[in-house]
């Protein structure tokens, strides 16, 4: 495990909004790396905004021809495409946007070039019941067909935080989900904070989902024998988790959670187990004092990676491409508050902070693209698509 304090400034809200930053030109970037011996040194990239004008975007999603698909957290899906940006409207059933809500992940079916499939993770209802669903669609290429939601959280909940909604492909062509525990306190669910339905099997908050690609549950789920626990539960303990990603190289599935103030964790995750929240954790309320009586616990996996301040992490990638050959099998997370990508080495299982990429925005979504480049969101008013390319 690493604890690292290396981010420059904690917050009291990790989600918070801020104002634009200056649109960025394509300059070249000074990465700070740090060598296994703690060794500083300085690297050089370029950085290239691909485009501007985006409001508050959040994920994105290559079509086999390398158009980009970016869904924006007001409702709106858009298509990057030789250059040019071009809105396709989704019917997107009772939409909430407010505070975190609104429409956030999208990824391709695996066979997507077969069956058209496009999937959607956003909030549904209002202020007083909302939930996480998903929502499957078919696009052509020109527009977007028989939407469906294959897919809602229970219980419902109030507020407009903590919806998680990162979605990963398993090699057997389901789905992973995360999903967040419903929001901070006073925030409360049936008597008691809202935080505590992360530790119940029964509910869906608070969970990474496992589902087939119709919204079915598989039968080998980890709790589908266990009584009373929702089957669709795959992991639990989980705050709210914003990235989420199964790498196919090595078979590992990787995560970032946000803690409360402080206490971020990169996690290595698998089915059955229990992250701890909010039983056990590094992170300390915002009002002050520790959100747990334990750190650590035996049966409880150690986080790999802790920050402290926060650095709110959103976004994570597995590097695979050829164009950073050094960055092989690195993780990639991206940081709303700490407005970098940072990459972390893995070496059997162990994870160190390597270096910080710095972007200057919130960054919301973290890609590698078909061109074996790495792509960043910003969540913005005014939000960027920006690339990391090697210096010319």
């Amino acid at each position: 495990m690493v604890s690292t304090s290396l981010i420059l400034s904690n917050c009291s809200t990790p989600e918070s909004v801020s104002t634009s930053p200056p649109a960025i030109a394509d300059v070249t970037v000074q990465a700070t790396a740090v060598s296994d011996n703690g060794e500083t040194r300085q690297v050089n990239f370029q950085k290239v905004a691909v485009v501007s004008g985006l409001e508050r975007p959040w994920a994105m999603a290559w079509l086999p021809d390398q158009t980009i698909l970016i869904t924006e957290r007001v409702g709106r899906v858009k298509m990057l495409q030789n250059g040019k940006l071009q809105h396709f409207p989704l019917s997107i059933p009772n939409l909430f946007v407010a505070g975190q809500a609104g429409l956030m992940d999208i990824a391709l079916h695996p066979k997507f070039s077969e069956n058209k499939f496009v999937y959607f993770t956003y909030a549904a209802g209002d202020a007083q019941a909302n939930r996480t669903s998903i929502l499957r669609a078919k696009f052509d290429g020109k527009a977007f067909s028989d939407p469906q939601v294959i897919l809602e959280v229970k219980p419902d909940k109030s507020g407009n935080q903590h919806f998680g909604s990162r979605i990963t492909w398993l090699p057997d062509a389901t789905m992973l989900i995360a999903i967040g525990d419903g929001g901070n306190p006073p925030l409360e669910l049936n008597g008691e904070l809202i935080r505590a339905q992360a530790q119940k099997l029964d509910s869906r908050l608070g969970k990474i989902l496992r589902i087939n690609d119709d919204g079915t549950i598989p039968k080998d789920n980890p709790f589908v024998k266990t009584a009373n626990a929702d089957p669709a539960v795959w992991s639990y303990g989980h705050r709210n988790i914003q990235g989420l990603f199964a790498d196919r190289q090595s078979g590992q599935i990787w995560a970032t959670e946000h803690g409360a103030r402080g206490g971020d964790e990169l996690n290595l995750v698998q089915a059955g187990k229990n992250y701890g929240w909010p039983l056990v954790s590094y992170s300390q309320e915002y009002f002050g004092g520790d959100v747990a009586n334990l750190k650590t616990r035996e049966d409880i996996p150690e986080p790999k990676v802790i920050w402290t301040p926060s650095i709110a992490p959103s976004g994570l990638m597995v590097y695979q491409g050829d164009r950073f050959p050094s960055w092989q099998g690195s993780v990639f997370a991206g940081g709303l508050v700490s407005r970098d990508v940072v990459r972390i080495k893995v070496e059997k299982n162990q994870a160190k902070i390597q270096e910080s990429i710095p972007i200057g925005q919130r960054v919301r979504d973290v890609r590698e693209g078909q061109d074996g480049l790495i792509y960043i969101l910003t969540d913005e008013q005014n939000g960027q698509l920006i690339r990391i390319q090697p210096q010319k």
